[in-house]
């Protein structure tokens, strides 16, 4: 004899519980020191990446803006790099490569582009070209958009610093 499906009963509850984030157990001591090191050079370049996010979202909003002129434009974005050059010039330039590597990949999840096309638009074709070269070199690709599923390690990190996927990345 069947027996009749299950319904639920009048009084059952639906609860939302909290996000929590669960951690991995280390598989070796290489992986944990890898782990340890990226968050280090994370803590290390966080002030610039906070000061080239903020920069690029005042650069948006100034393109964005459709009284200012390209003449308009072209001064905000000077004064912009002008203001990274003399805030951090000479301590990004003591930035090893994994680091640079980190901050140029950072700075893409942030803003959600790719560095080459930002390049492109604020400055021109020769800046991005010569970049592009340059991270090629060593091992990287400016004009290829920041996917949050190749980089778990990463993303655990940012989140544990406080730094959840910015929302331009909720709709893939």
């Amino acid at each position: 004899m069947a027996q009749p499906p299950l319904q639920p009963a009048a009084d059952t509850l639906h609860v939302q519980m909290k996000e929590m984030q669960v951690r991995a157990r280390w598989a070796n001591d290489t992986d944990r020191y890898r782990y340890n090191q990226t968050k280090y050079y994370i803590t290390t370049i966080l002030p610039y990446l906070n000061a080239a996010t903020k920069a690029f979202n005042d650069l948006s909003t100034a393109e964005a803006n459709d009284g200012n002129t390209r003449r308009d434009r072209r001064k905000i974005e000077n004064s912009e790099e002008d203001e990274l050059r003399t805030q951090f010039g000479d301590k990004i330039r003591q930035l090893n490569i994994t680091q640079g590597k980190l901050l140029v990949t950072l700075i893409a999840r942030q803003t959600g582009g790719n560095i080459y096309q930002m390049l492109y638009r604020y400055k021109n074709v020769f800046t991005a070209l010569k970049w592009q070269s340059w991270a090629r070199v060593n091992g990287m690709n400016l004009d290829k958009k920041y996917d949050p599923d190749s980089e778990p390690m990463l993303e655990q990190i940012m989140y544990e610093l406080g730094y959840p996927l910015p929302l331009c990345y909720a709709a893939r």
